[in-house]
């Protein structure tokens, strides 16, 4: 059964050890809102796909021309055997109903640590991706990456409005996606829109990060709106 979210979901879950992150570009706000129709069509007029899928959510870029989706699995054995089943038919009916649909790649990843700045009970109403590409794969120089933004954060004072960042490594270790919550977005623009080049860059821990050896993009940012989720029922 095939059961719609009411939360957005927690990257922190403890049975969650797979987790996706890909973008579709649609073009406009009209075939945003309409692609997620088209998915909540899908999906809730069929039975849940596989039991080791534990949620998937679907966020409106600010943009307006883009969609990230974001699934959490159980571990790459139930992926794996999902994927060995074939390709169902969920993403055929989303295409027919609104054609030209681009997908512009998944990243496979898994959480690797999580910050908390905020206070917990906090609802955030922005999502934010940061995507960090590395010159060739170094799971040691992920971790680094990571170690070195947390300490920035831990050093400064506290940044209005952000919530949570979570650290996702991808399992080639060439990417991180930095999934960040914010109470809204317009406490994230504020936040970027400061002194130097935005969040922490004037400090010398953030210097650090900006100028950390081996990154091809020192991240690629995109700011969203929870729009759609389903779980099990």
């Amino acid at each position: 059964m095939t059961q719609r979210a009411t939360t957005h979901p927690d990257p922190t879950r403890p049975d969650v050890g797979l987790a996706f992150f890909s973008t579709w570009h649609v073009g406009t706000p009209e075939r945003q809102r309409a692609t997620v129709d088209a998915i909540a069509k899908a999906w809730e007029s069929r039975p849940w796909p596989h039991e080791g899928l534990l949620s998937y959510h679907v966020y409106e870029g600010e943009d307006g021309a883009t969609l990230m989706h974001h699934s959490q699995w159980r571990d790459d054995e139930a992926y794996q055997d999902f994927f060995a089943r074939g390709r169902d038919e969920r993403n055929a009916e989303i295409d027919a109903a609104v054609p030209g649909v681009e997908r512009l790649g998944l990243t496979r990843t898994r959480l690797h640590t999580s910050v908390r700045p905020g206070p917990a009970a906090a609802v955030p109403e922005a999502f934010v991706t940061v995507d960090v590409a590395f010159e060739g794969p170094d799971a040691d120089r992920q971790r680094a990456w990571v170690r070195t933004v947390t300490d920035a954060i831990a050093a400064g004072p506290a940044v209005p409005g952000l919530l949570a960042a979570h650290f996702h490594l991808s399992t080639d270790g060439t990417h991180i996606v930095n999934y960040a919550e914010w109470e809204t977005a317009a406490h994230h623009a504020r936040a970027i829109e400061g002194p130097g080049e935005g969040i922490g860059t004037l400090s010398e821990e953030w210097r650090r990060v900006r100028d950390f050896p081996g990154t091809l993009e020192s991240g690629r940012v995109r700011r969203y709106r929870r729009a759609y989720g389903v779980v099990p029922g």
